[in-house]
């Protein structure tokens, strides 16, 4: 079977060197893919929103399964696209993929079906939004909310404030200035939750649901979890923080429930159904619903993922999960370390020469995932903000960790950066077994 999966980042080139390890895997193309695609796939050079384009190549190419990446194609709705024309896609329908591309709309999807998540209010302007502000804390210097832009932010479009003040510039950056463009039009302010974050992908055809192994994201862009927001600066997988009695009460509470209601509002969900979670005294609340794999949670996941990807993704689409087994995994950790441009999360250079790589490729256990690369004259360069996904297999977290940190310290380019602290929060959990 011809694959084709649409995107250019980590996530993306994590699918194209999974799916081609398929013994049912013919040809894999990523449209339009990055400098790492190139060598575990096909790249073609159609870009992910064109549609007419992308339909054309798939017929004209056999391709059997189409795989969306990123959240915009799939917001734009591509998955209706591909299905008029009879192709075969994994990922959810314009209407289903809402729940990331609308906060608004998820926020009232969760309330409706009674799954935990913050208190919250939604604002159309910035004045009603700064005069709740201001009404609501108006005996406290203290404000422990946080401000999400409606719209696709690309992981930006959340500010975690704690004084009035932060608020105030929050919402006069989204709703205002218009930071984040459309995205902004609408916002919602929530109660900040106490605790720590836990990723937990699922995979459903709407009527069966499938759980992937719990990973811990690391979003903020420097050490100790500080500074702005970014699409994340590393994961690793397990973490035990999600206990597998924790993530059965994901299932029931928040899985479940959501693909119900959104089954209740015909808009039936097929693909990755990302919960990104707080893990509260009270127990785990939803903080977002994505609506495709996370980036970069996708690459240490897929680094442990022994079942055949193709055959899950398959069976998703076609609409029998249930007849999938269960999931075979790999019993070591697996840690990925984002490196980043200089500049980012804000603005960056792009175009610069990345060298080592070949060297952190020898290293074992080690797979170094493209995100912003491209090809040019036989260099590898820069091409994005998160450029290069380092993820290694190891024997426990920290094992791991130190096979990814060795990797990176092959790799260069002018303005490389990481941060050093990828997966040491697993220290603060119980061991558990891979799950």
């Amino acid at each position: 079977m011809n694959v084709l999966i649409i995107g250019n980042g980590g996530r993306e080139h994590a699918l194209a060197w999974k799916l081609s390890q398929s013994p049912r895997a013919d040809k894999v193309f990523v449209a339009p893919g990055n400098a790492g695609t190139a060598l575990d796939a096909e790249n073609v050079h159609i870009d992910a929103t064109d549609f007419p384009r992308l339909i054309q190549f798939a017929k004209k190419n056999q391709v059997g399964l189409t795989v969306v990446g990123p959240e915009a194609p799939l917001a734009a709705g591509i998955v209706d696209a591909f299905q008029s024309e009879k192709l075969k896609v994994f990922g959810p329908s314009k209407a289903a993929a809402e729940l990331e591309a609308s906060k608004v709309f998820c926020k009232n999807v969760l309330r409706q079906a009674d799954v935990p998540t913050a208190d919250y209010r939604t604002f159309r302007d910035a004045a009603a939004a700064k005069h709740f502000i201001n009404d609501r804390y108006r005996d406290s210097a203290e404000c422990p909310v946080v401000v999400k832009a409606d719209g696709l932010a690309a992981g930006k479009g959340v500010i975690v404030c704690r004084t009035r003040a932060e608020a105030i510039e929050a919402v006069d950056r989204i709703a205002a200035q218009k930071e984040f463009g459309t995205a902004g039009n609408q916002l919602v302010i929530e109660d900040r939750l106490e605790g720590d974050e836990a990723s937990v992908i699922a995979i459903t055809d709407g009527r069966t649901i499938v759980t992937l192994s719990p990973a811990q994201d690391h979003k903020p862009a420097f050490d100790g979890d500080t500074g702005p927001n970014t699409g994340g600066m590393g994961a690793y997988c397990p973490t035990g923080l999600v206990t597998p009695a924790m993530l059965a009460m994901v299932e029931e509470q928040v899985l479940v429930p959501t693909v119900h209601a959104l089954k209740r509002q015909r808009r039936p969900f097929q693909g990755a159904l990302y919960a990104g979670l707080m893990v509260t005294p009270q127990g785990p609340k939803v903080l977002e619903f994505n609506v495709r794999f996370g980036d970069p949670e996708c690459q240490p996941i897929l680094m442990r993922l022994k079942t055949d990807l193709l055959d899950i993704l398959e069976a998703t689409a076609d609409g029998r999960l249930d007849e999938l087994g269960g999931l075979e995994w790999d019993p070591r950790p697996a840690v990925c370390v984002v490196m980043a441009s200089d500049g980012y999360p804000g603005d960056y250079g792009k175009g610069r020469p990345i060298r080592g790589l070949e060297d952190a490729a020898e290293i074992p256990d080690v797979k170094v995932f493209h995100a912003g690369t491209k090809l040019a004259n036989g260099l590898v360069l820069t091409d994005g903000g998160r450029v290069l996904g380092v993820t290694a297999l190891g024997n426990s977290v920290a094992a791991a960790k130190m096979q990814a940190y060795r990797a990176v310290k092959c790799i260069r380019w002018d303005g490389a950066w990481c941060r050093k602290d990828i997966s040491d929060k697993a220290r603060r959990y119980e061991d558990v077994s891979a799950q």
